[in-house]
């Protein structure tokens, strides 16, 4: 039997019955459809998503995003929030619609986070070639502006005929229920293709379960990681997202508690342990607490749990400075687990987990190891009191009535609920929530730092939202990352999603102006200031109101100047039924503690000004320190 439908209508029936399942839970793997109609996709898949929703509003429910790029964030936040279990589709016109998205499409691909995106394109006839917003190949007449999703995607295709819809779809859920493989999936949709109807098989539109396998390790190399461990005096594990997604918290926290291990945090992997468990030490590398990166200096063994070893991690490989360090590699995908020459868990990180800790037979660390780790956490943990609650001496140098970023972090860590999710992406804030927030949830922290994208909060917060509709979220936005995506907040308006965004405003790019000052470029180009009488941006500050930029938007704000004031927003905006802006300046000269760590950022080998030439010599001592990883595990 066939059934009549469009391609569009087709698209729109398979997605709403595809599920996916992992440990015998199902869900469906489609939550919705993000989208912005243009010409290239109202009359195909709009028309497709009013036929649904029709006659199922629960199919495969649309909501109308205001950025492209965005709606990519969204369904990327969605994701991770529910473990890569269930994503967002997105639609979007052709041309400059489609092209938003590739950014989106990046981010995605790079935290290994799984999204379905469905740029509209050019007339498969070319009957009316050049069409509205074309751009034209003069070398390549199949070549549209969506090839550029090919590079940031994990599979692409384009749709030229209806004939071909069935495997691309079925290649597009393979990629993306795959742990390894996921990521952003590219299905370009010709417009004329969207809208032209075929005979499909009744069976296109049955019930799909997609098993999410957790891949089970090799009893023979499960053996050798145990050995390297026991033959081991300082191990430490690095704890990244694949504990996450894995759902291995307790499993991670089990093997610990029986080895004494001490564990430390990618941005991804923080919150596999609370704070103060006694054997969390806090984030690693260049962000790190300077408990996790004193243990890293003196390690002989690593043992990754499902990270990728970013240079912020590895503090461009100048974090584990014994010249004797190993790594053991837990991961599901063979690309990350033969990192720095290490041994390849390749398993489901909770699987590994289980299967090491058996293996291991009740080895532990010695107690002087143990007491050392918890000297260096207990030292860390009054660092961040104080820079919760800054002593009189910082206190009094700061400018009249603002306080400092880490204050701010502070009053929500500690106001806010165990279970509330703190968002953030870029700018100085994601450096300092890792080194400083104290996680008491495993979901209550989510950062994106694969990409580092601004612009993601407040789309990713909605997406966190939407992913866990009990949990409050706060979103915490410096004023430059605001001024890149603002406009989902009018999304969350129109569909009532509570976010919590504390917007701090410090007039520029905090993270970049301390960056560009520590690299001898004296600040240039990051301050948001009026344009001076000798041509400079060294003029008064700009007389830009964000707080009233977000009340035209249909939010309500709450604009503070004290402690107190932060405090008590915090309690109304948790109390409130939609998305609220609590708005707060902070001092940017006032910096977080220092992570007593180095990120490799290149400066001028040649320049006249002196603080660049000082700079490049402190390079140059740094750019010592850094190891290549390329020693061999070696066996007993």
């Amino acid at each position: 039997m066939t059934v009549r439908l469009t391609v569009a209508q087709a698209l729109v029936r398979f997605l709403s019955v595809q599920y996916s399942e992992r440990d015998g839970e199902r869900q469906k793997l489609f939550a919705g459809m993000f989208g912005i109609f243009g010409h290239g996709n109202v009359a195909g898949v709009g028309q497709a998503l009013l036929q649904s929703e029709l006659e199922d509003p629960t199919a495969l429910p649309y909501i109308l995003a205001r950025n492209e790029q965005a709606m990519v964030h969204t369904a990327a936040a969605f994701a991770r929030t529910r473990d890569r279990l269930q994503t967002y589709a997105c639609t979007a016109s052709i041309g400059p619609g489609s092209t938003n998205m590739v950014t989106g499409a990046a981010l995605a691909t790079i935290n290994r986070l799984p999204v379905l995106l469905l740029p509209s394109d050019v007339f498969a006839t070319r009957v009316a070639t050049p069409v509205l917003q074309e751009l034209e190949s003069y070398g390549a007449g199949d070549v549209s502006v969506n090839d550029a999703f090919r590079p940031v995607s994990k599979y692409f295709d384009r749709v030229w005929r209806p004939e071909q819809l069935p495997s691309a779809l079925l290649n597009a859920m393979r990629v993306l229920t795959d742990p390894v493989e996921t990521g952003a999936v590219t299905l370009a949709l010709p417009q004329d293709v969207q809208a032209e109807a075929f005979d499909w098989p009744d069976e296109l539109f049955d019930e799909r379960v997609w098993h999410i396998a957790r891949p089970l390790p090799e009893a023979s190399i499960i053996e050798q990681a145990a050995d390297l461990i026991r033959n081991s005096e300082r191990p430490l594990i690095v704890a990244g997202g694949g504990v996450a997604y894995s759902r291995a918290q307790e499993a991670l926290q089990a093997f610990v508690e029986a080895t004494g291990i001490p564990v430390s945090e990618s941005q991804a992997g923080k919150g596999s342990l609370r704070y103060d468990h006694p054997q969390s030490v806090g984030a690693v590398g260049s962000t790190g607490t300077t408990a996790a990166n004193a243990l890293a200096a003196e390690t002989d063994l690593v043992i990754g749990i499902g990270t990728r070893y970013s240079d912020f991690t590895t503090a461009s490989r100048t974090a584990f400075q014994n010249p004797a360090v190993r790594f053991v590699n837990l991961n599901v995908a063979r690309f990350d687990g033969g990192k720095h020459a290490g041994l390849p868990v390749i398993a489901d990180a909770r699987e590994a987990l289980t299967a090491l800790q058996t293996a291991l037979g009740g080895w532990s660390v010695d107690d002087e190891y143990r007491e050392r780790t918890d000297e260096l956490a207990q030292v860390w943990d009054g660092i961040v009191e104080q820079t919760y609650n800054p002593p009189a001496e910082v206190t009094d140098r700061l400018a009249a009535g603002l306080l400092t970023q880490g204050e701010v972090l502070g009053v929500v860590n500690e106001t806010s609920d165990p279970r509330d999710v703190v968002v953030c992406a870029a700018g100085s804030m994601p450096g300092d929530l890792h080194k400083l927030w104290r996680t008491r949830d495993a979901k209550g922290y989510h950062v994106e730092y694969g990409y580092s994208c601004m612009g993601y909060e407040i789309a990713g917060g909605i997406g966190v939202r939407l992913g866990a509709p009990d949990r409050d979220v706060f979103v915490m936005v410096g004023d430059g990352s605001y001024l890149m995506m603002s406009t989902e907040l009018v999304t969350a308006v129109q569909e009532n999603v509570k976010v919590i965004v504390v917007l701090v405003q410090n007039h520029g790019f905090a993270s970049i102006g301390a960056l560009s000052e520590s690299l001898g470029s004296q600040r240039f180009g990051t301050a948001y200031r009026r344009r001076s009488g000798d041509g400079r941006l060294d003029g008064d500050y700009l007389p830009v109101d964000l707080a009233a930029n977000a009340r035209s938007l249909g939010v309500d704000v709450i604009e503070v100047d004290d402690r107190a004031g932060l405090e008590k927003a915090v309690a109304t905006a948790k109390a409130a039924e939609g998305p609220v802006m609590i708005h707060v300046r902070t001092d940017p000269l006032v910096h977080a503690p220092d992570s007593e760590s180095w990120w490799d950022v290149p400066v001028s080998e040649v320049a006249e000004l002196d603080s660049t030439r000082a700079a490049r010599t402190s390079y140059e001592e740094s750019k010592q320190a850094q190891h290549w990883y390329i020693a061999p595990v070696e066996e007993d």
